[in-house]
């Protein structure tokens, strides 16, 4: 179950537009691509630094997680999770419940990118959003 490396940085931010046009343009990081994950409620793009990502995350809805996030962040965006690679996520998921972690998901359900994906519920992780991926 070890993960192997950062996948990436989930970063919510209020204007996803915005935030391509400075990472584009003053950063001098070219944007990988972009998507819509409906059923998370959100508008993402993707920014590969090395062998991780920033995931620069917009919500398309004011009732989404990230917009309760940047609510509860006084207005502002930033760092919503850390997202961890696993070679097998299934077997993370029983692996870290067998050691009493809570888990949003107990299955792996489908993340922006085309990966499978699970959250760490923040109780069991120091307070961090945690999130498993395997691509």
């Amino acid at each position: 179950m070890l993960p192997n490396r950062v996948d990436h940085i989930g970063v919510a931010v209020t204007s996803l537009a915005d935030t391509i046009t400075f990472y584009e343009d003053i950063m001098g990081i070219k944007c990988a691509g972009t998507e819509t994950v409906a059923d998370q409620k959100v508008n993402v793009a993707f920014f590969p630094v090395g062998d991780t990502e920033l995931e620069f995350l917009e919500s398309t809805s004011e009732d989404g997680p990230i917009a309760k996030f940047i609510e509860n962040n006084k207005g502002r965006g930033g760092i919503q999770h850390i997202a961890l690679r696993v070679p097998d996520i299934k077997a993370a998921i029983a692996g870290l419940k067998a050691k009493g972690v809570q888990m949003l998901d107990n299955e792996p359900r489908y993340g922006a990118g085309g990966a499978s994906i699970a959250f760490c519920h923040p109780k069991s992780t120091g307070g961090v959003l945690l999130e498993l991926c395997e691509r």
